[in-house]
């Protein structure tokens, strides 16, 4: 078990906004009664790069950001069970190219929209509990992962509808996954965090073989040799509650808790015994009223910025290639109380989109300075 290096002190990010950027509400809608989980960009298709999606209650809606401030809906998927509550979206592709919206929630199974079409193109039914998380691998766009209550990572290949890997087992998460992300170039990397406080960093590299077996596979997809793997190949116990959100950022790893901050940090491991190492805490990014599980940042494609509500409504956006830490904005409106459950933050971060516990889509647009 990785653990925290003394000596070097993080650096805290002070939370007075250096005004570097501002932003203004252009858009407000009241999608449904219920609570919206998760919202996001498509950054697969930069053919789409203004289409993002939102999931609440058993509905998944596609919309495009217009100029003006204008969102349009161009469709809705809404699942045949009246229960199913998604909790998580995120865009893929097939391999002609076609975009492909993988969704999951409380019934555990995965639904893959074809955009196209509004049509289910497949469903993966595997793991044991509901799906708190799905990612999609960006330098193979048919590749996804997701993280379960069941306290197993899965990897998915949208094309043929395989399980190749399933991250448990004896080194694997001993309480529910919460959160999942693959490296941005190490194609063979993920890190996954979760209830049991911890963050793992898994390799696929000596499983390579069975993640492109699934690419040519003819047969059933049940009768794909899936494998375990059961052991990461570090650990770290950065928080001490539970882990809700991870996302790499280049080698560190930025992950929040329910402490009110994000934290960035180094994974140092030891060459020779996986799963040691130390966790080197770098910079601190401190988001005030954010003590509430589920509660996930996100960032524009560059990692330039990362956006975060709070139980309040309240969005800080953070500056990730600054240290010390620099806020660039917070963003507050009178009538946005609800804990904001996810953000999305455009291509260029010229956007930032909120989804909220009220079933309300926020739209910020950044100022142009005169």
């Amino acid at each position: 078990m990785a653990k925290i290096a003394l000596g070097c002190e993080p650096v805290v990010g002070s939370l007075t906004p250096s005004k570097k950027k501002e932003y203004r509400v252009t858009n407000r809608l009241q999608e449904g009664k219920r609570p919206l989980y998760a919202v996001a960009f498509n950054f697969i298709d930069s053919r789409y790069f203004n289409v993002f999606a939102t999931v609440g209650g058993n509905r998944v809606t596609v919309y495009q950001c217009l100029e003006g401030g204008v969102i349009a809906v161009l469709q809705s998927y809404i699942d045949e069970d009246k229960d199913e509550s998604f909790y998580t979206v995120s865009w893929a592709c097939n391999i002609d190219g076609a975009p492909l919206l993988v969704a999951g929630g409380i019934n555990g199974i995965i639904r893959v929209i074809d955009a196209g079409n509004e049509k289910i193109h497949k469903s993966f039914v595997g793991h044991g509990d509901s799906i708190n998380e799905i990612r999609t691998q960006a330098l193979k766009p048919s590749l996804v992962v997701s993280a379960s209550k069941d306290e197993s990572v899965r990897l998915w290949n949208v094309h043929t509808g395989i399980c190749i890997l399933i991250f448990a087992g004896a080194g694997g998460h001993r309480n529910e996954v919460l959160s999942v992300d693959f490296h941005p170039s190490d194609i063979y990397r993920i890190a996954s965090c979760g209830m049991d406080n911890t963050v793992k960093i898994w390799s696929m590299k000596e499983f390579w073989t069975y993640v492109e077996k699934s690419f040519t596979w003819t047969d059933l997809p049940s009768k794909f040799p899936t494998k375990y793997v059961q052991f990461p190949v570090f650990i770290a116990s950065v928080h001490s509650n539970y882990v809700d959100c991870n996302r790499w950022l280049g080698d560190f790893i930025l992950s929040k808790s329910v402490d009110n901050e994000i934290v960035l940090w180094e994974p140092k491991m030891k060459e020779h015994s996986p799963g040691e190492g130390s966790a080197d805490i770098l910079q601190k990014y401190p988001v005030p009223e954010c003590d509430i599980w589920f509660i996930k940042f996100s960032c524009d494609f560059h990692y330039r910025a990362a956006a975060i509500g709070n139980r309040e409504g309240k969005i800080f956006v953070w500056d990730l290639q600054s240290s010390p830490p620099v806020l660039i904005a917070r963003l507050s409106h009178v009538q946005s109380k609800s804990p904001i459950r996810q953000t999305a933050v455009s291509f260029d971060g010229s956007t930032i989109l909120s989804c909220c516990e009220d079933g309300t889509i926020w739209r910020w647009d950044v100022v142009a300075s005169s």
